[in-house]
């Protein structure tokens, strides 16, 4: 059996590693195609591309590996039902799944290295591409003067040249403005021809101009210029002619520059699964800041109404705010929102007063109690009730007021004055007021929502990413599961019948894998069923294709449906619904 395993192995790892290589290239190729634009025309070395391809084609490993094992795996089976090797194998008493299994094992170990490269060597590979990838773009394209246009690509100078030699240094007709002062188009130079190279390593451009002027503008040192007055001007243009000079430019400015990747590092495609975690228990503490924050500023929304109403937190909250708390002491920090938020906010601190910090007497209470008898204003129903005390002595309103001119005003008297402004008819003031207070309620409890859909949307995204790392890797079993069976049911080897079966099988995988991630992401369906989805429709499409090749099925041969037609047509007439003979 050692020697059979050995055979079904070989003849299974070399179409695997050349569809694996084909396959990769194709993908790297499918996706640099989207860059080609900014990669072209800067001057890039092979160093460079090289990195960045290869960083890329670890990146597109994921999606490359389940398609080489279901192509491999359908030419092996397929090679193998072709020559009667199967036939061979089964006539032996050795059933389809003892044949399978060596490649079955391969599959697995197979899974647990794309699990590996999945969770580690993807994301360092995805940061160095993109970080890289991001450099290229702001990268200055290469040095390239056209003849007749002004080359303005070196910092603070425009070169124009009439006529290029084709051996790419010889120039004709050079102009040179050097704007390295600032100061305008006051320093020129003019030659007749030159030539033109990079010299120290490409670090610098050196140009031998040849008969020319060199023009400079500038003002004067303060002497006056012989016969003319003070007033003349300070202006002075010199011009000298020259029959060779050397002119030396930094491009310092085409190289490039790397950027520090932690600025990139917060990308999901850029985290593993311990990472992503830390991630989603971060966007977790979030959504409850946001949350307990609302909770702790809501009184803030009612000025006069609702303002005593105790809104309890829920479970999860109270203990997140002790945690923060905890932290917070722990490390120096301190919430002052908090305590200024949960305090019950006045509407008047003259309306308002509390119990313990005014005592009424007698008398007062008396003298309130008679004039709201008197004028007939019902008191306000609050936290506070007004003493009911009796009056006994006769004593007008106006005594009343007077004799408490001396005194503090009571509880009953601000209650008073409350009254009378409730009885004041409203303004249009009063409407427009309460119409711009609604607004900005609406406006901040609009704001509150938008922030926990947007972080609800960063974790369903992180979340997906989390179940993508697993999925992609399992897919390989999955495939497998649908090559070997199919192969041994189409019995065609090569690329031909293979390569078009499983680009049918890949674009579906594809499909389901791109419709699920987009529902879950936009919360349609729960995150682990859109990720899944895909592997778990193929898991099964492949243990139906696994039981017909047990069987010997011969799905792809045009008498296996003449058969299944005739059963459909006979089991029509026998349960009555067509008549025999047509």
């Amino acid at each position: 059996m050692k020697k059979l395993d050995k055979l079904i192995l070989s003849s299974f790892l070399g179409p695997f590693i050349l569809t694996f290589l084909v396959v990769v290239f194709i993908l790297l190729m499918q996706h640099m195609l989207k860059y080609f634009d900014d990669i072209i025309g800067k001057g890039l070395g092979f160093d460079v591309i090289g990195q960045l391809l290869f960083y890329f084609a670890v990146f597109m490993t994921p999606v490359a590996l389940p398609l080489a094992v279901l192509l491999s795996s359908l030419m092996t089976f397929g090679a193998l039902g072709e020559h009667f090797e199967l036939t061979a194998i089964k006539s032996a008493g050795i059933s389809l799944i003892r044949a399978i299994r060596p490649i079955f094992y391969f599959v697995v170990i197979l899974t647990i290295c794309a699990f590996y490269i999945n969770n580690n060597l993807v994301p360092k590979a995805a940061l160095e591409a993109y970080s890289l990838l991001y450099d290229i773009k702001q990268k200055k394209p290469a040095l390239d003067l056209r003849e007749g246009t002004f080359y303005n690509g070196i910092p603070d100078i425009s070169i124009k040249v009439n006529h290029k030699f084709p051996d790419e240094i010889t120039l004709k007709d050079v102009i040179i403005y050097d704007h390295r002062k600032h100061d305008g188009n006051k320093d020129v130079t003019v030659a007749d021809s030159g030539k033109m190279y990079t010299i120290l390593n490409e670090r610098y451009l050196k140009l031998e101009l040849f008969n020319g002027y060199n023009y400079t503008e500038g003002a004067s040192a303060g002497q006056d210029l012989v016969g003319k007055s003070t007033t003349y001007g300070t202006e002075t243009l010199s011009r000298s002619k020259f029959a060779k000079t050397q002119v030396v430019f930094d491009l310092s400015s085409f190289g490039l520059t790397r950027t520090d990747k932690k600025w990139f590092q917060g990308n999901r495609i850029m985290r593993n699964l311990n990472e992503l975690e830390m991630d989603l228990d971060s966007l977790a503490g979030e959504v409850k800041n946001t949350k307990l924050n609302h909770y702790n500023s809501y009184r803030t929304f009612f000025v006069y109404f609702a303002r005593v109403d105790s809104l309890k937190l829920p479970g999860d909250l109270q203990q997140h705010k002790i945690e923060r708390d905890t932290k917070g002491k722990l490390n120096g920090e301190s919430f002052g929102n908090e305590s200024s938020a949960t305090e019950l906010p006045t509407a008047d601190s003259a309306v308002i007063s509390k119990p313990s910090e005014q005592k009424q007497t007698t008398e007062n209470a008396k003298a309130d109690t008679l004039i709201s008898n008197v004028e007939g204003k019902a008191p306000l129903q609050r936290k506070m009730r007004k003493p009911d005390i009796k009056v006994k002595n006769d004593t007008t309103i106006a005594q009343l007021r007077s004799s408490k001119k001396t005194t503090a005003m009571t509880d009953s008297l601000r209650w008073l004055k409350i009254d009378s402004l409730l009885a004041r008819p409203m303004e249009k003031t009063d409407y427009a007021a309460a119409a711009n207070r609604a607004r900005v309620v609406k406006s901040q409890l609009s704001g509150f929502i938008t922030s926990l859909e947007f972080h609800a949307l960063d974790e369903r995204i992180f979340r997906i990413q989390w179940h993508k790392i697993l999925a992609s890797s399992l897919a390989c079993v999955a495939m497998f599961l649908i090559g070997a069976p199919l192969g041994a049911i189409i019995k065609k080897g090569g690329l031909g019948m293979p390569f078009l079966v499983s680009i049918l099988f890949f674009i579906i995988y594809y499909l389901l894998t791109m419709t699920g991630e987009k529902w879950a992401k936009q919360g349609m369906v729960s995150v682990p069923a859109g990720v899944w989805t895909a592997d778990v429709i193929l898991f099964f499409v492949g243990l139906i294709f696994l039981r017909q090749a047990r069987i010997d099925a011969r799905l792809f041969e045009a008498d296996f449906y003449r058969v299944v037609m005739e059963k459909v047509n006979r089991w029509m007439v026998d349960s009555g619904w067509v008549k025999k003979g047509k």
